[in-house]
Formats: C-alpha cells, sequence, structure tokens
C-alpha cells in the first residue's frame, strides 16, 4: 500500500471544518512626539488616536476612554480595548481597535496604537497593523492607519533627525539636495527613501512621473518621499555616480544602510520612466513601493524594543492589577475573578502569537523559494553569456573588441558593472578601493579585469583548477599570493583569497604598485575582486 501523507488524508475532513482564521502583521511604525512636554504631547497623541477610533467604532466610547483609563468598549466586530499603566517612573497606555474591512468578508483589521513617556523625556508612539483572514493567499496594498497621519500633522512625529511628514519632501535648493545626499548616506537613517525625479522636458518642473501625495501619505513612518527636480539631480550623480544616482523621471528606492559604495543591485532598486509612463503603470510602481515600506518595517522596527505590542502592556496591567489586590486584601472571590480575566487575555495572546509563528514561517518559507529563483535565474543567466560569447568566437569576433576603457578611476566601478557583468564582480571592499586609489594606471588595471573575464575565466570554465601563473601582458604577471593570500567573507561563506596580478616585482611605491586580489566563485562561475588597487598588508607583510 503506498504512503499516503497526513494533508491529503485529512483533506476530507479538513473541507468540512470551519474556516482557519489566521492573523498577519502588515506594518510597525516606530516614533517619537514633538514637542519638549513629553506628558502634553502624550495627552495630545492619545486624543488624536481615541477620536480615529471612535470614527470607527459605530457608537460613543465610554467616559473611560476620554479619561485615558482603560475600557473595553464591544461593538458588533468594531471591538475597542485599552488599558493604561501609570505611576512616578512613567505612563503607558495602548489600544488595540478592531474594524471589518469594508470589501472582504472575514477579513478584520486590527490597529494597536501605544503611546508612553518617562518624566523629563519625549514621549513615544507606536503603531501595528495586522489583519485576521482566512485567505490562503493575502493580497493588500499596505497603508498606515488615517490615525498615523492624523498624529503626525496635529502633535508631529519624529525618527531620530528626521520629521515624518504625511508630505513629500520637494528639493527647492543645492542646499537641499546637499541635505538629501548626507541623509541618504547617514549610517542613523532607519527609514527608506524613496527619490522621484521629474523628467528632464516636464511641462511641470515639480511634477514626477509618479504622484508623490498619495504615496507620501500612504507610508509617512515607514518612508520618505523626496521630489527631485531635474536641475538638482546632477549633485546625487557628482557624489554617487551614474549606477547609484536617479534621474530624468526614474525613481530610486535608497534603503537604510546605503553608501557611495553600495551595491547598486543590493535592494536600492531602480524603477525607470518607461515603467512609470501610464496611470495603470505608476499605480502598479507605488503599490509596490508601499508594500515595500512595510515589509522593511516589520523587519527593522524589533517587537518589544522599538514597538510595543498591546498584548505585552496588557499582560503588565492585569499582572499589576492582580497583586494589587493581594496586596489590598481583596475578597478570593475579587481575586479568582481577576486571575479568570488574566488567563483569558494569555490565551488570546497566545492564539496570537502562534498565528504570528505560522506567519513567519510562511514568510520564510516564500523567501526561500524567491532566493532559490533568484539563484536559478543567475545561473542560467551565466550559462546564456556564456552561449553568447561562445557564438561570438565561433565567427571569429571578440565579445570585448569594441569595449572601450574606462576614462578615470571616477567611471571604473561603472565600467566594470556594464562591461564585465556576469564575468567580473566587484566586492564592496574593491569598489570603495577603486574610487581614488594611488596607484595611478587604471587602464592596466581595466586590460588586467578583462583578461581574468575572459583568458582565466575560459579556463575555469573548461575545468582548470585556476593554478595558472602566467605573464598577463609585459611586466604583468598571474601569480599566487604567497604570504599575502587571506580570507574573506563572500555571500555568508568564507572565501580564500590566493591568487593576484601584479607588476614590477616587489616595488611598494603605491603609485606604480599594482596588485588584483581575486578568487573564483563557483556558485555564480564569476571571478571575485576582493581588494585592488593597492598591495594587501597582511600579518606576514
Amino acid at each position: 500500500m503506498s504512503y499516503i501523507p497526513f494533508a491529503d488524508a485529512l483533506r476530507p475532513l479538513a473541507a468540512r471544518m470551519p474556516q482557519v482564521i489566521r492573523e498577519r502583521e502588515i506594518l510597525r511604525v516606530a516614533a517619537s512626539l514633538r514637542g519638549g512636554d513629553g506628558q502634553a504631547s502624550a495627552t495630545a497623541a492619545r486624543k488624536e488616536v481615541l477620536k480615529w477610533v471612535e470614527r470607527r467604532s459605530g457608537g460613543r466610547l465610554p467616559a473611560e476612554a476620554w479619561k485615558h483609563d482603560g475600557f473595553e468598549h464591544l461593538a458588533g466586530g468594531r471591538n475597542s480595548t485599552a488599558v493604561r499603566i501609570a505611576d512616578e517612573s512613567g505612563d503607558v497606555w495602548a489600544i488595540r481597535a478592531d474594524d471589518p474591512d469594508k470589501t472582504v468578508a472575514q477579513r478584520i483589521w486590527t490597529t494597536e496604537v501605544t503611546v508612553g513617556h518617562k518624566p523629563g523625556e519625549r514621549a513615544l508612539f507606536s503603531v501595528r497593523l495586522l489583519v485576521s483572514s482566512p485567505e490562503r493567499e493575502l493580497s493588500v496594498d499596505p497603508a498606515v492607519p488615517g490615525l498615523v497621519r492624523q498624529v503626525a500633522a496635529k502633535c508631529g512625529l519624529d525618527r531620530g533627525t528626521v520629521e515624518l511628514d504625511p508630505e513629500p519632501w520637494v528639493i527647492g535648493s543645492d542646499d537641499d539636495a546637499l541635505e538629501l545626499t548626507e541623509l541618504l548616506v547617514d549610517p542613523a537613517r532607519d527609514l527608506p527613501a524613496f527619490v522621484l525625479t521629474v523628467p528632464n522636458q516636464a511641462d511641470d518642473p515639480l511634477a514626477p512621473l509618479l504622484d508623490p501625495g498619495p504615496l507620501a501619505s500612504a507610508t509617512v513612518g515607514l518612508a520618505r518621499v523626496i521630489v527631485l527636480p531635474a536641475r538638482f539631480t546632477w549633485l546625487l550623480t557628482d557624489r554617487f555616480g551614474k549606477r547609484l544616482s536617479v534621474f530624468d523621471g526614474a525613481v530610486r528606492v535608497y534603503l537604510p544602510g546605503f553608501s557611495a559604495d553600495a551595491n547598486p543591485y543590493g535592494g536600492h532598486d531602480l524603477v525607470l520612466a518607461e515603467r512609470i509612463a501610464t496611470p495603470a503603470q505608476a499605480a502598479g510602481v507605488r503599490v509596490l513601493l508601499q508594500r515595500l515600506a512595510a515589509t522593511e518595517s516589520v523587519r527593522r522596527f524589533r517587537l518589544g524594543h522599538d514597538v510595543l505590542s498591546f498584548a505585552s502592556v496588557r499582560e503588565v496591567s492585569l499582572d499589576l492589577a492582580s497583586r494589587r489586590l493581594a496586596q489590598e486584601g481583596a475578597t478570593d472571590t475579587e481575586q479568582l475573578e481577576a486571575a479568570h480575566v488574566q488567563i483569558n487575555a494569555l490565551r488570546e495572546d497566545i492564539k496570537r502569537a502562534e498565528d504570528a509563528e505560522q506567519w513567519l514561517s510562511d514568510e520564510h518559507e516564500a523567501a526561500e523559494d524567491r532566493a532559490k529563483t533568484a539563484e536559478a535565474q543567475l545561473t542560467a543567466a551565466g550559462y546564456r553569456i556564456q552561449q553568447l560569447t561562445a557564438q561570438l568566437k565561433e565567427r571569429g569576433d571578440s565579445p570585448d573588441a569594441n569595449i572601450p576603457l574606462p576614462n578615470s578611476w571616477d567611471g571604473f566601478a561603472d565600467w566594470c558593472e556594464q562591461h564585465l557583468v556576469g564575468r567580473v564582480l566587484l566586492t564592496p571592499r574593491a569598489r570603495r578601493e577603486v574610487r581614488a586609489p594611488v596607484f595611478r594606471d587604471y587602464a592596466l588595471a581595466a586590460r588586467c579585469l578583462l583578461w581574468l573575464a575572459n583568458d582565466y575565466r575560459e579556463r575555469r570554465l573548461g575545468g582548470g583548477d585556476g593554478d595558472l601563473r602566467v605573464q598577463v601582458e609585459s611586466g604583468v604577471q598571474n601569480d599566487r599570493c604567497g604570504a599575502d593570500s587571506f580570507s574573506t567573507n563572500w555571500q555568508g561563506e568564507r572565501a580564500d583569497v590566493e591568487w593576484h596580478i601584479k607588476n614590477g616585482g616587489n616595488t611598494r611605491d603605491p603609485t606604480r604598485c599594482l596588485r588584483i586580489y581575486y578568487f573564483w566563485s563557483d556558485a555564480t562561475q564569476q571571478v571575485v575582486i576582493a581588494s585592488m588597487p593597492a598591495h594587501m598588508h597582511t600579518g606576514a607583510t
């Protein structure tokens, strides 16, 4: 008898069971409230949140709500619950509000807000947006709840030194553009920046192809939306080079951690103007940006550190209430009733935690599938490059015959990305090193990379082990590193760098001494440049 998986065996039974409602987290917002008086800022923010909740509750909230005390309001699916913990050490107020989706049956949106402050410090504000639904595949267009825009407009929200504005930041001067370049490379920045440029020949110099207003409104607290008119785009190009810049109607995502030597394919996505040419295309790109901002917020803002869940605040509140009843000599009945409330709350929290665990598991599985697909596509692209190169050579053509050499170090990394893609790859360290090295002969360095892209790579693809001590050109040798060998981390694994291209014997004059340290990547079938063009100083040298 053949083996039958559990899932198949139980499918008829599962079909008769009630649908499983699963909760998923959509986004997180973590910010500080503007204003020096933390208590006053917290009070103002709570009022704005309660106004927003009441508009969706289908009735009036109880009087306790407007005193900012704990309360429970049941309104046929539009339920809301709040708790508050306040003493001389601080004040934390949290609320959870449910709101049924207006178009999808059985889909319930849950918004959790926490406002807290300590004496003498700025008040903190955090939001979680969750959705409960029986849908196996959930497709939504993430947007922050309206209360975030409301609090940002009425009270003011900041994330570090960045103002969380529901309106886009329109660059209006060279000083603004310089401030933007500094913001993009600021290591403390932890929100994505969406830079929307205006086409060079646009009738309106302040109108990008993608409407910035709805995007900024939907992502306030998740990302910063910037409008960059055409006349200021040169400043980004001058600072970061063409491969990391954005201009002529295109849109670029600058994720946190961006730097002038960042990999342009490392998540800092570029959307060309052709992809935003029609209203439908622009709407599709806007949704993609909103999803990216929401996903990044869940990934970067840590629960229990940047964002407090309602469950964690309620748990502390109920525990404190139980202790207070015991200290005040409450009757056994009163203490038992409090214990039942606490147990029911814990059961609810356990169910939510199980949903969260399942959601994270599903997300991890989906991410693994995407990674495997990307790896397969990369491998297929590598084979296609090999095939096309071989066809060119069979016809007597050289694939690099018409490649112009770079005319300076400034464009060297761009030249590699454009002409050696799929064959030679610069690591982030190497990209940094070729920006302004002391070694002068950039043309020689480029010719050496072309040798690696062709002669050396073909030997490896043909089954060679890379043990190739040869002359690359007059005075330039490919040889083992010897005492200069070192290890580096590459894509999460250790890579041993044991070969380099060198010139001029043992010269140590940095203006004339060329060293290109590299290793072979079997996974991508590329030569990876670990360091260039200077001599490495290892422990042995």
